[in-house]
């Protein structure tokens, strides 16, 4: 007993026991420090636990220094060489003991921060987050491509019905099909902590599935599974693959009181109306009016295997409104919305709780009756019902920018960009309603991200020129609308820059120019140009045209900085009425 006590108060005679406490706080505080800090400048996943391995292996011998030697005055001097009465152990104790404060104070700052302000995960990725990647096609057979992305779509939908579960869309994990970045870089670049991948391959009856979740972070597999199942299976196989996987993110259904259960099965469980809706689903993402046609066809089929298949409708609503809004016009676009709107009543017949089938009738209220409003709740009930889909946020914001609000708007971009944030167009209407709410330096930035995300895309390029003219760089817009590829949107984005440049000529030739070449496709953009010309009574002249030709551009009215230059001509609120738009939403010029 009396030797124990001995060594005890020998121990805190040399500040032994001092010392080790400032080393375990030491080390506490820089394993926090280099988890937090060291995934965004490049540091590789397991640094802090060798960190903490080598500090564990290094304990013993620190304590051993403690014990045989001691700072002095005159610097370090082995214990056993100092006089008893010249020791300066208890000075020395009382600085180690302000230092045990100071780096405690330290650790407990770093774990308050990492547990309150840091998002939970690697680089301020939440750990519960999730990109399918497009399922390679194993099959040798390219026209069984449909089929590989339909299971990986489907795995997409089933995933999104999990609260608290990032679930990345479509278009943007499908951009890194056949990429050659490594697992780190592309959940950087998604935004995600884990990534799914595998393979399928189709043999007549049977059907192969390797699917692995990995965390992006260091590449390493969490849960891993090969399956051989019947074709007959394929739902059940698909519910195994998601039910595995939310077990492995702990994640849990949904419980909320207006969300509804989204899926992409019919009824019926016919596969035949599945694939027949997968191939409909593998031509309507290439936003083609071949591929639109294509995509028709195989929706058509696939509600007359299942009549009652309401996705298979909505997704045909949805590819009629799109076809026609982008790229028809006249009584052909008037069909194709008449068209639409039988399909999307007939979705919301069969079910009334399907989130596409209100995004596809609120498309048609925005692009066809210019229903603004009816849009806007269209919208609102399909984001209550499909809470992780990015694309009722982003067209709810689209409507609420339409309506004069970019305040309300940029929020609800900005979320759907979470799960989408490979989208060209979300980041080029957060740019455009950013720059309506005067925040041009944030506007330019995400006109940029627009461009970086989908190089070499039409429009993208022209919306930044648009943001550089606001922000009075002439060069810098000529320089980028020079960038267009080649086309209508070329001819805009010049017909737009020259008019700030110091050639006139040049200025009125590109305006001409585009009116002779694109006189009904572009009648907003004509108006918009004569605007910045300030020109208003060609300007108007430009818009009733747009509004004859049912122009989409029009959702820009109210945000838009060259037409508001004259918000306060009686002609302005008289068009706002025309075209379903409250004059007093529009704002001034920030």
């Amino acid at each position: 007993m009396s030797t124990r006590y001995s060594l005890f108060e020998e121990l805190k005679r040399r500040n032994v026991l001092r010392a080790a406490a400032l080393y375990a706080g030491a080390v506490w505080a820089l394993a926090q420090g280099i988890s937090q800090l060291g995934p965004p400048l490049g540091a590789p996943a397991w640094i802090t636990r060798w960190f903490v391995i080598a500090a564990c292996v290094g304990f013993p011998f620190w304590i051993a220094f403690a014990w045989f030697y001691e700072w002095t005055p005159q610097g370090l001097r082995r214990e056993s060489e100092i006089a008893p009465d010249d020791s300066v152990a208890h000075s020395t104790g009382r600085k180690l003991d302000k230092w045990i404060i100071a780096v405690l104070a330290v650790a407990v700052v770093l774990l308050l921060t990492d547990r309150f302000i840091s998002p939970r995960g690697t680089g301020g990725i939440t750990d519960k987050s999730i990109a399918v990647l497009p399922l390679s096609n194993e099959s040798g057979e390219r026209d069984q491509q449909y089929f590989s992305d339909g299971l990986s779509e489907d795995l997409i939908t089933a995933l999104s019905q999990f609260a608290g579960l990032k679930v990345i869309a479509r278009d943007s994990s499908f951009k890194f099909r056949n990429s050659s970045d490594d697992p780190k870089t592309i959940g950087e670049k998604l935004g995600v902590a884990h990534l799914l991948e595998g393979s399928v391959q189709r043999a007549g009856d049977v059907v192969r599935v390797s699917a692995t979740l990995i965390k992006a972070a260091d590449g390493t597999a969490v849960w891993s599974q090969h399956y051989d199942r019947p074709y007959k299976d394929l739902f059940a196989l698909q519910d195994d693959i998601t039910q595995k996987v939310a077990a492995a993110l702990k994640a849990k259904l949904l419980d909320n009181g207006k969300a509804a259960p989204q899926g992409d099965r019919p009824p019926s469980g016919s596969l035949d109306a599945w694939n027949a809706y997968s191939r409909g689903r593998f031509h309507a993402v290439l936003i083609d009016p071949a591929d639109a046609h294509e995509a028709i066809a195989f929706f058509q089929q696939a509600t007359a295997i299942d009549p009652h298949y309401a996705r298979a409708y909505a997704n045909l609503a949805y590819t009629w409104a799109t076809l026609g809004g982008t790229f028809l016009s006249g009584e052909e676009q008037r069909q194709a919305f008449v068209k639409g709107r039988a399909a999307a009543e007939r979705a919301l017949q069969l079910d009334p709780d399907m989130a596409m089938a209100h995004v596809s009738r609120a498309v048609l209220l925005q692009w066809a009756d210019f229903d603004w409003t009816g849009a806007e709740a269209e919208y609102r009930r399909a984001v209550e019902l499909a809470p992780n889909d990015s694309l009722p946020q982003f067209g709810l914001g689209l409507v609420l920018g339409a309506l004069g609000d970019p305040r309300r708007a940029i929020p609800l971009i900005r979320r759907s960009i979470a799960t989408d944030p490979r989208s060209g167009a979300a980041w080029y209407w957060l740019g455009w309603n950013l720059a309506a709410a005067g925040q041009l330096d944030q506007a330019e930035l995400a006109a940029r991200k627009a461009i970086e995300v989908m190089p070499g895309k039409s429009f993208l390029p022209a919306g930044l020129a648009l943001i550089q003219i606001q922000r009075g760089e002439a060069k810098a817009a000529l320089a980028t609308a020079q960038r267009e590829p080649p086309g209508t949107w070329r001819d805009i984005a010049l017909a737009f820059a020259l008019q700030v440049g110091d050639d006139r000529a040049a200025a009125d030739a590109a305006l001409q120019n585009l009116i002779a070449k694109s006189a009904d496709g572009s009648a907003y953009q004509i108006a918009e140009v004569y605007g910045l010309r300030k020109d208003p009574d060609n300007m108007f002249q430009w818009l009733d045209r747009a509004w004859d030709t049912r122009d989409p551009g029009i959702q820009r009215l109210l945000t838009d900085p060259f037409i508001l230059r004259y918000k306060d001509d009686p002609r302005f609120a008289a068009f706002c009425r025309k075209v379903g738009l409250p004059a007093t939403g529009a704002k001034a010029l920030p």
